[in-house]
């Protein structure tokens, strides 16, 4: 009895650690891997003092240090002027400040000022050696495809005009040399699929930062942005910076340059994170899509992905083609898993009679149940090893469909009309999770306590309210390979006898 408590234990703490890693896996904050943080310091609780004294006084909220010692100096900050460049692939639309009014795509799903509504993640202001009012340029030259400004306070000037490709290229040049620093707020959001709203900034890696939390990271910067609902709003140096990046829980972003520099170039896009325009666009931002720990098996997949909707062009049914594909490559080590599974469960009624007749001699019932698993040829983890083998690749698939903004406003059939977004009618999750129950069901049980047998049938409503809300696709994938998988477990059971 005492065994068979343990073994229930041991069992609940399984499935916690598989819930709450699956949580933690998938959560928007998997694969964060700072390149070199540390806990906020005096200069974050120094920003926040000057707002809340600030508000204080004037009853404004929102506010960083920057923004209000820039509103008490707006006397010497030129009157705005709007300009605009435009190209075949891309527009522009921006003051002599250099803050964004809009920006759009050929390829975009959403216009940036659609996207970004509400907060002023447009602001995106240039200071230059610790000034609290951002460079403001007089336009020297405005034409179609170049425009020109000079700052009068610090001699700098610039030229902005868009390449090739639809990047708009920025040249800060000045006699004097100056440690720059970009700032930008943004205001904290998620999405009901738990698409949140990140300050991304690629050094050796990605480091995502939630909008709102508080954090500080160093390291020699090659891009930054905004990434937001499958679109990527990205300031490119055409050199790696060294460069300390602050955050607060405001939403306030500030990236310091550390050394000082006489020409500075860089570029600014705005575009839909498909992967292969990415790709295309060079400078590592293809890097923005998260493919999770699992990233080397994840790209295949979505080429695969991308392989059946050309045969067959519904991403639905590209994602359940994929689906039986994966599920048949993956069978020899399913098919192992099955049979060890089985023959545990033929074994079952002598287990328990060995545990009856030596429950006063563990040592014996030890001896004996080895003894028995080698005369059946039985092996109790033989049924983990293959599906843990088989892990990364489902893991992988379902990053894939997590980050592929292919999915953006592609239908399935019926009532699916956005893979990308959550079954508004919940029919997927449902479905999901009675095919769960029943793979449960049919999964043989190393133990015969019907106490860990109920903890176990709770968690596929668990993984249904887990699932809910994520997008239709991953549903779709967990619900076809799920039943696929009951199939595939039927034919093993009828083969052993």
């Amino acid at each position: 009895m005492e065994s068979d408590q343990k073994r229930m234990f041991l069992a609940i703490v399984l499935s916690g650690v598989i819930l709450f890693g699956w949580q933690f896996y998938f959560n928007p904050e998997a694969g964060k891997q700072p390149i070199s943080k540390t806990t906020a310091t005096q200069d974050n609780r120094n920003v926040e003092r000057v707002v809340n004294r600030i508000e204080g006084t004037t009853g404004k909220t929102s506010l960083t240090s920057d923004a209000i010692t820039q509103q008490t100096a707006s006397d010497s900050i030129k009157q705005k002027v709007n300009v605009e460049l435009s190209s075949a692939l891309t527009d522009y639309k921006f003051n002599n400040n250099l803050e964004f009014n809009d920006l759009t795509n050929s390829n975009s799903l959403f216009p940036f000022s659609k996207l970004f509504v509400g907060d002023e993640s447009s602001k995106i202001l240039i200071y230059a050696n610790g000034s609290f009012v951002p460079l403001s340029f007089k336009i020297m030259t405005e034409t179609n495809s170049k425009i020109e400004g000079h700052d009068e306070r610090f001699n700098v000037h610039f030229t902005a005009q868009i390449d090739e490709k639809g990047f708009l290229r920025l040249a800060l040049n000045s006699d004097k040399a100056y440690r720059y620093k970009f700032t930008f707020n943004a205001k904290k959001k998620q999405l009901e699929n738990n698409q949140v709203k990140d300050y991304i900034v690629f050094t050796k890696d990605i480091e995502r930062i939630h909008v709102g939390d508080q954090e500080l990271v160093d390291g020699s910067v090659e891009w930054f942005g905004i990434d937001y609902n499958y679109h990527l709003f990205a300031t490119i140096f055409d050199i790696k910076h060294a460069a300390k990046i602050n955050t607060t829980e405001g939403g306030y972003f500030s990236l310091e340059l550390v050394n000082q520099l006489s020409s500075l170039n860089l570029s600014y896009i705005y575009t839909k994170k498909n992967y292969d325009t990415l790709i295309n666009y060079g400078h590592n931002l293809k890097r923005s899509v998260d493919f999770g720990f699992f990233g080397l098996l994840a790209v295949p997949l979505l080429r695969a992905l991308q392989f059946f909707y050309d045969l067959f062009p519904n991403y639905g049914l590209a994602i359940v083609l994929l689906t039986l594909a994966v599920r048949t490559l993956t069978f020899p080590l399913q098919f192992k898993s099955f049979k060890s599974m089985k023959k545990m469960q033929i074994i079952q009624p002598e287990l328990t009679k060995l545990k009856e007749k030596f429950k006063d001699d563990p040592q014996r019932m030890q001896k004996e149940t080895m003894e028995l698993f080698k005369r059946e040829k039985a092996n109790p983890l033989g049924g983990c090893l293959p599906l843990l083998l088989q892990m990364p690749i489902f893991f992988a698939f379902y990053k894939v469909l997590y980050a592929a903004v292919e999915l953006v406003g592609a239908p399935f059939i019926f009532w699916i009309s956005d893979l990308s977004i959550k079954d508004p009618f919940y029919v997927l999750p449902v479905l999901m999770a009675l095919s769960m129950f029943l793979q449960q069901k049919l999964t043989p049980s190393a133990s015969a306590d019907p106490t860990q047998q109920k903890v176990m049938m709770f968690m596929p409503l668990i993984f249904g309210v887990i699932m809910k809300d994520l997008p239709a696709g991953l549903n779709l994938y967990i619900f076809v390979s799920t039943i696929f998988g009951v199939a595939q477990q039927l034919f093993v059971y009828k083969m052993i006898k």
